[in-house]
């Protein structure tokens, strides 16, 4: 019975073990020092290529930052935008960081001498103010650091800031004009401008010919318009001549600009071209005498003139008078005369010898000379 007995609990016992599957625990190996812990699998992995920049698609030009700023209300400052659109009447403040800052503003603040404009050097920033600010004082604003050595300073093109303002007025959607009719010339070796500037940069501006009537079309090609110019006639020829003016139109409202008188000038650029010319080359004692110095140029180049001649050292008394008037050559071509002309009473000994003239413009200068004697 005891056999039958023990015999029945060890079946019970085996049976337990299969149902809670408490298997012996296999043997591990130790594993060695250094060895891989991590199973190999045999997973294809992409390798993974760093990204490189390009750098010859990069601009090597530094970037510059614009050092500008704008003061605001509550004095709070912030960077301009490229263009802003202010109403008139508002105070302009702009702050240029550098102890030396160079400013640079529409040409009709300082041509007047105008007082409601402020510029400034402080210790850090350079300060400009515009108070009263009106339609007409729409356009560039820009500053620029220095670089000095002594008294010589050159621009420093790393430091610069710069933005358009238009001054919106009510009534003036174009910049106004200090005349109700002006001429525009226009030269074969360069550009020309037809400056119907507006004062909303919304506006919707459209250039036409007084006669015969009509738009002439800024195609891209032979005339463009540019907001911070005006329409650009990008080729001009004879073609081109005649009376013009501009139409604008913003917020229901159209407004109708000076008129341009466009002449074409076909003058070459350069020195002045320049001749002299005496009233005698022989004179008696007593005789007045004349030396005319003449330059034919461009109409809208000035010359200046410079006078040497005999009597100078002495101060021998003379009159100089200088002058200048438009020609018109034919087939539509405008030329600039300028004179000038030295005159003597009562010539003398003293006044014989050289009379030189010297002409200058832009683009240089050009000397003449002719001799007066005594007869």
């Amino acid at each position: 019975m005891k056999i039958w007995l023990l015999l029945g609990l060890l079946l019970m016992h085996e049976a337990l073990e299969d149902v809670t599957g408490q298997h012996p625990a296999k043997s591990k190996r130790p594993k060695e020092p250094g060895e891989n812990r991590i199973r190999p699998t045999n997973k294809k992995m992409k390798p993974k290529i760093p990204k490189i920049k390009d750098r010859d698609s990069a601009d090597p030009t530094p970037k510059t930052q614009s050092i500008m700023t704008q003061m605001m209300d509550k004095g709070r400052f912030q960077k301009p935008a490229a263009t802003l659109s202010l109403m008139a009447g508002q105070t302009l403040e702009l702050r240029c960081k550098g102890n030396k800052i160079g400013w640079s503003y529409p040409a009709y603040l300082d041509t007047f001498k105008d007082t409601r404009l402020s510029v400034k050097q402080h210790e850090r920033y350079g300060q400009l103010t515009l108070v009263n600010s009106t339609a007409a004082d729409t356009g560039e604003f820009s500053c620029w650091g220095q670089l000095c050595t002594g008294y010589v300073c050159r621009r420093d093109e790393a430091k610069t800031g710069s933005t358009y303002i238009f001054f919106t007025e009510k009534g003036e959607l174009f910049v106004p004009s200090p005349s109700h009719f002006d001429v525009v010339y226009l030269n074969p070796d360069r550009q020309a401008v037809v400056p119907c500037r507006v004062t909303v940069l919304s506006a919707k501006v459209t250039l036409h010919r007084e006669f015969p009537a009509k738009e002439i079309p800024a195609n891209g090609t032979d005339i463009v318009y540019d907001l911070k110019r005006g329409f650009v006639y990008l080729q001009p020829h004879s073609g081109h001549q005649g009376v013009v003016y501009c139409k604008a139109e913003a917020g229901g409202k159209s407004q109708i600009s000076v008129k341009y008188q466009l002449l074409y000038a076909q003058v070459p650029s350069g020195p002045p071209s320049t001749t002299i010319l005496a009233s005698a080359n022989k004179v008696k004692g007593g005789d007045d005498v004349s030396v005319l110095c003449t330059v034919l140029g461009e109409p809208d180049v000035e010359v200046e003139f410079k006078w040497t001649y005999p009597g100078q050292k002495d101060e021998r008394p003379v009159t100089i008078q200088d002058s200048w008037r438009l020609i018109h050559r034919g087939l539509g071509h405008t030329t600039r005369i300028s004179q000038s002309v030295l005159s003597i009473e009562d010539f003398e000994t003293i006044d014989a010898g050289y009379y030189i003239c010297t002409a200058q413009n832009l683009q240089g200068q050009t000397t003449v000379a002719t001799t007066v004697e005594s007869s």
